[in-house]
């Protein structure tokens, strides 16, 4: 089968038209129409029908684009992967991570690796959805830095470091007395801000609370850091997040010695790395073990590193 008309199939599967494919092959319409029928031949079975001025999937075209998109893959990481032996130096590495971690620690971590891998392109793309692992067989993402610790054999997790949670207060809160770490146990009666339920932060601290059998009362939900500290700076409620300087907000540490949120970079354990992918990996993984990775924007005391980087 040709290879150009299978991605002629995938294009139209995906929803252009046959005109929009032709005009981006620089082919004739009347020429992607006969692939695609010829292809159809080739498989035994219809895989487009038509619907008005639209081509649709059949039930054989969608198992069959299953197929495709897994073959094509494969195809294109192969293709690159032989491109990337010749220069390793000249390769694509897409990385996924969370907003909070692109406040500060993905801009050290990408400073120091192009400084010494200047030829490599990264594309870094911040994710709102933390509750699902970005890679995958599939997957456009080469590596993912996370707070998500995924189960099972599909991926591979290395541990980088452990971030304190804090307890964010409004100025004059009655808690902010004093500067002994506050057990959770005595946010029963507080109005808890929380992140969206998409975020894995509103998983850890939802955790933690649910461990020491605390329910506090619900209260706002923020999209992001910065908008949770502006909702406490202005007396809204309490909030449980990585410490951030913010004026208008308290920072006040927790007793438990389970309040963190663990990070560490993940890839697909059933795809293979590209070689620029690896050369970011090991030094992401340099930077881990030899503990000079960026520290959080709050300069801490503890920083509870992992023990191990396995």
């Amino acid at each position: 089968m040709d290879t150009n008309v299978l991605r002629w199939f995938q294009l139209v599967a995906d929803g252009a038209t046959v005109t929009e494919v032709s005009e981006l092959e620089w082919t004739s319409q009347p020429g992607v129409s006969r692939a695609l029928a010829r292809l159809s031949e080739e498989v035994g079975a219809p895989l487009l029908r038509r619907e008005g001025r639209v081509l649709r999937l059949t039930r054989a075209g969608a198992t069959f684009k299953h197929h495709v998109d897994a073959m094509l893959h494969q195809l294109d990481d192969g293709l690159a992967e032989v491109a990337q032996l010749m220069d390793p130096e000249s390769g694509v590495v897409a990385v996924a991570f969370p907003h909070s971690l692109g406040e500060w620690l993905v801009p050290g971590i990408v400073a120091g690796f192009l400084k010494k891998h200047p030829d490599v392109q990264l594309d870094l793309s911040a994710r709102h959805d933390e509750t699902t692992p970005a890679t995958g067989t599939g997957s456009e993402i080469d590596l993912e830095l996370t707070t998500l610790r995924p189960h099972g054999r599909a991926h591979h997790w290395r541990g980088l470091l452990r971030e304190p949670l804090r307890l964010l207060l409004p100025e004059g809160h009655p808690l902010t007395a004093g500067t002994a770490p506050i057990p959770v146990a005595r946010l029963g009666g507080e109005c808890l801000i929380t992140m969206r339920r998409t975020s894995q932060l509103w998983v850890i601290t939802d955790s933690l609370l649910s461990r020491h059998g605390i329910e506090p009362a619900a209260g706002l939900v923020a999209d992001d850091l910065p908008t949770l500290y502006g909702y406490v700076a202005a007396g809204l409620g309490v909030a449980l997040a990585p410490g951030r300087v913010r004026a208008g907000v308290r920072l006040q540490r927790l007793a438990e010695d389970d309040a963190f949120r663990e990070i560490g970079l993940s890839w697909a354990a059933g795809r293979r790395l590209l070689p620029s992918a690896a050369l970011f990996r090991d030094h992401v993984l340099g930077l881990a073990k030899s503990r000079r990775l960026p520290r959080p924007p709050e300069e801490m005391d503890e920083e509870y590193p992992l023990r191990s980087f396995t």
